[in-house]
């Protein structure tokens, strides 16, 4: 797709520090989701032969997400979106548990989505109980175990922590899960093409556009063996759990992207790594009364958050972009409701005045060191005109 001649391709935009919120589309699915319009367009549950054709693209892409997922095609759905697919995964295994199992057990650090739908089963009925973190974000697999019991119908755990970056213990808490035989949902959104995924989770969740496929495709993928029922009407169409027509083209896209990326982890995290071990040495260093929050080593190896004091984070993240740097302050899902961020507040972090950086393909240690100065010189400014400085 051409490029307005004045305006650059985003992923060639060397200020773009969100790519947990979004990443420009990955140069393999460009091609693939411009050839897919004219491959896959077909309705794939038709028996003629551009459904057949559909089916058969549909079904390859699913092969290529369940095994960077590590789990059967079979068990794989497509969503319009992640936010979608937690909603699919959290209420459709209450609309199937056991009648005796009414509880949720949830970390306080789960996304916006999880929350959402746990407060909605509240208002049910259900009893959910929330799982602390500590300072670093980090839950305790203890901890989650005692929140754990026989009327448990559900934990979720996410991979990985879309706001700093944390990565959870979703094996160990599985593993304490499993003696009361509770099935654990992980939302990997952050994750998925960036770490190595854990194993044992029974219902899974992520946005194709998080690691560099088109929006608006998400994906559910629930294990053989748990009990999950659609919480929607039913559907002639598909698997049972997502109802209506599939997204094929997007699909093709979002699954090449994977692949990609799946492929790329390794050499992205090991050049990301130590540009966001700067930015966390170098930040406090040049700016006073800021904090850096996350764990230090099990965290994204792509992402990093912290707190300013004095600042206003959304003052802060515009003048960032008037310097030519997207960022991204308190959560991204929450940012445009001026509500504090809940992950810092249950970390006991500063809630204002925050920002996180996530690193794209193609950012350099010169960008970040830019990055750095700029960011020293707009706390600076906005402190003055607050009079804090």
């Amino acid at each position: 797709m051409p490029t307005h001649p004045h305006q650059p391709a985003a992923n060639a935009v060397s200020g773009y520090f969100d790519v947990a919120s979004g990443e420009p589309l990955h140069p393999a699915a460009r091609e693939v989701l411009l050839n897919a319009y004219d491959e896959g367009w077909a309705d794939p549950a038709r028996l003629y032969r551009s459904g057949r054709r559909a089916r058969m693209l549909l079904d390859n892409a699913r092969e290529v997400v369940a095994a960077v997922l590590g789990c059967r095609p079979d068990e794989v759905s497509f969503t319009p979106n992640g936010t979608q697919a937690v909603q699919l995964g959290i209420l459709g295994r209450f609309e199937a548990r056991e009648r005796d199992r009414t509880e949720l057990a949830v970390s306080a650090v789960e996304h916006s989505s999880v929350l959402a739908c746990a407060t909605r089963l509240e208002s049910r009925g259900a009893v959910v109980r929330h799982v602390g973190v500590d300072a670093a974000g980090l839950v305790d697999p203890d901890e989650f175990a005692a929140a754990v019991g026989p009327q448990t119908a559900l934990a979720c755990l996410q991979a990985a922590n879309h706001e700093v970056g944390t990565v959870q213990p979703v094996d160990d808490v599985a593993a304490a899960c499993a003696e009361h035989d509770v099935p654990v949902l992980t939302d990997a959104a952050q994750a998925v093409g960036r770490v190595g995924l854990p194993a044992h989770w029974s219902i899974l969740a992520a946005s194709a556009h998080k690691w560099g496929g088109p929006g608006g495709v998400g994906v559910l993928a629930v294990r053989r063996g748990v009990r999950w029922r659609s919480p929607w009407p039913d559907d002639e169409r598909g698997d049972g759990r997502v109802p209506g027509f599939e997204n094929v083209p997007g699909v093709l896209a979002a699954a090449a992207a994977l692949r990609a990326r799946h492929e790329e982890a390794a050499g992205l995290a090991e050049r990301h790594w130590p540009l966001v071990e700067h930015i966390r040495t170098r930040v406090p260093q040049v700016i006073d009364d800021v904090d850096v929050v996350g764990h230090p080593t099990r965290r994204l190896p792509h992402l990093v958050t912290f707190s300013c004091l004095y600042v206003d984070g959304e003052a802060l993240v515009t003048e960032l972009d008037r310097a030519g740097f997207a960022v991204s302050s308190g959560s991204s899902c929450t940012s445009s409701t001026l509500q504090p961020s809940h992950v810092l507040a249950a970390m006991g972090a500063l809630t204002h005045g925050n920002v996180r950086v996530s690193l794209g393909a193609e950012v350099t240690h010169d960008d970040v060191e830019r990055f750095i100065s700029v960011l020293a010189d707009v706390i600076t400014r906005l402190r003055e005109q607050a009079g804090m400085s």
